[in-house]
């Protein structure tokens, strides 16, 4: 059981961690609240005023905004989905006692390390190109067309590239 002396301690051990988290977060949101309440102009910041509710009127009453969070969800579901569904798959698979498990939980675990851009560059270039990509090539050798997929399929694409890389 801890003393009063030595909870006091404690305390005032964590003092530094709360600051910076106050510093580093609430700070930054309590900002965005104020500006999301005001007219401003990145160009001419000092044009600004007081706006109040017209902002959130305005992003309400848009149909845009709500087609945003329409795709918003769907990406969301849509990846939530396929990772927690494939991911369970991918363990069992991986549990099993098989020939080079090592080498393959490697490679499961390998899309982690791949930074958002490049692995959107990697599909958008060397996988999806309805050109030279390798599901064009695929498409060709069976007697398809090949589809340009972010042309066709943006909402698909884009699912499919961020569950590839949340998978495992």
């Amino acid at each position: 059981m801890a003393t009063r002396q030595t909870e006091s301690i404690a305390r005032f051990m964590r003092l530094p961690a709360i600051v910076l988290l106050f510093i580093w977060m609430i700070i930054p949101l309590a900002m965005t609240v104020y500006f999301s309440f005001r007219y401003y102009n990145l160009l001419n910041p000092a044009a600004g005023g007081w706006a109040g509710f017209e902002n959130y009127q305005y992003f309400l009453t848009d149909p845009a905004f709500w087609q945003a969070i329409r795709n918003t969800l769907a990406i969301v579901l849509g990846v939530l989905a396929i990772t927690v569904i494939g991911g369970i798959g991918v363990a069992l698979l991986i549990d099993q006692p098989i020939f080079g498990q090592g080498i393959a939980r490697i490679l499961v675990i390998s899309p982690f390390f791949v930074m958002p851009p490049v692995a959107a560059l990697i599909w958008k270039n060397m996988i999806f190109h309805p050109g030279y990509g390798v599901f064009a090539g695929i498409a060709q050798s069976v007697g398809l067309r090949p589809v340009d997929w972010f042309g066709a399929y943006p909402l698909f694409s884009i699912i499919v590239i961020v569950a590839w890389q949340w998978l495992p």
